[in-house]
């Protein structure tokens, strides 16, 4: 499904001063035409700054101004986090609330409409970090093939569709929009190409390999797909013939966790952590898998590192004399 950009041309705001929503609204436009946020980023953004603007408003007793804004202290940032903190909302939101805040400062200060330095006085909450959990390469395989759910009341042509699309994900280590925003021109039969372009975040693209076996799935479901897939169209389609939604390949997934014992972590997300973890256990180039998965930052992918680690560790744990 395709999510649509929030409607920031008009935005209207109790809390806050008309002078306050121009600016909130040309923010948001910024970010979108300038960083190329997501859509949901940018909707996360927003609801971030009208959560700050209207516990503002209430904390100072009169509407959030401009200059106000400008004018805000340490503490009545810090009183804000401490609200958000008390709805009980994880430290990875608390970071992205802070950000949202900072990036409409930084705006306001480009613009020359004010510097607002308590915001850079605040320390970012500290996250945990959590390494990704991979499936083993066995049970990776199994959720590729289509005659593990041969059981299942559905038509032949789903199963191949799902199966097509979960190998794309571990063979390739897509993020599931990007499999699912393929048009059928951009996947090449097999043996007439081994690449595909691939658009992900930030609508940036970049150029990742495809196994001629995933593409021979893909073909297969494309032969008895009963709808017409034309070339400027999605690849993968739904029940009725429109674009497949995450959410039935989320299910699918869900129901071969329960056929194969694989637990709750085994989700879609996690066959493109496999494609990474498994790439780097065999001694793959840390900067290459940067760009195959598309990430802009190195340090973003080094968290791979972090369960290669782990798994020697506990080879050496377990087939140490002394251990």
């Amino acid at each position: 499904m395709v999510r649509t950009l929030p409607a920031i041309e008009a935005i209207e705001l109790d809390c806050a001063d008309e002078t306050v929503a121009v600016e909130m609204a040309r923010w948001l436009s910024h970010l979108r035409a300038e960083r190329r946020l997501s859509p949901k980023t940018l909707e996360a953004y927003g609801r971030d700054l009208r959560q700050c603007l209207a516990f503002l408003s209430e904390h100072w007793g009169a509407r959030v101004t401009l200059a106000r804004f400008a004018g805000l202290e340490a503490t009545d940032v810090r009183a804000f986090m401490a609200m958000r903190r008390a709805d009980e909302i994880s430290g990875r939101s608390l970071m992205r609330s802070l950000a949202a805040l900072r990036s409409f400062g930084r705006f306001l200060e480009r613009e020359g409409k004010g510097k607002v330095g308590a915001l850079s006085a605040i320390r970012a909450p500290k996250v945990g970090k959590s390494l990704p959990k991979p499936i083993h390469i066995a049970a990776a395989k199994r959720l590729t093939d289509a005659d593990e759910r041969a059981g299942e009341e559905r038509e032949t042509w789903v199963l191949m569709r799902d199966a097509a699309v979960m190998a794309l994900l571990y063979g390739s280590g897509l993020r599931i929009s990007e499999a699912l925003s393929l048009k059928r021109r951009d996947v090449p039969l097999p043996g007439a190409g081994d690449v595909l372009t691939v658009t992900g975040k930030g609508n940036k693209t970049r150029m990742v390999p495809v196994l001629q076996n995933v593409l021979q799935l893909i073909a297969d479901y494309v032969a008895i797909c009963p709808y017409h897939l034309p070339p400027e169209g999605p690849i993968f389609v739904g029940a009725r013939g429109g674009p497949l939604n995450a959410r039935i390949i989320q299910l699918t997934m869900a129901r071969l966790r329960g056929a194969l014992g694989l637990p709750d972590s085994a989700t879609p997300h996690a066959l493109r952590h496999s494609f990474a973890t498994h790439l780097l256990s065999r001694g793959g180039d840390l900067r290459a898998i940067q760009e195959l998965l598309g990430h802009s930052s190195l340090s973003t992918t080094q968290i791979y590192t972090g369960i290669d680690s782990e798994r020697l560790l506990e080879v050496y744990r377990s087939a140490h004399p002394r251990s």
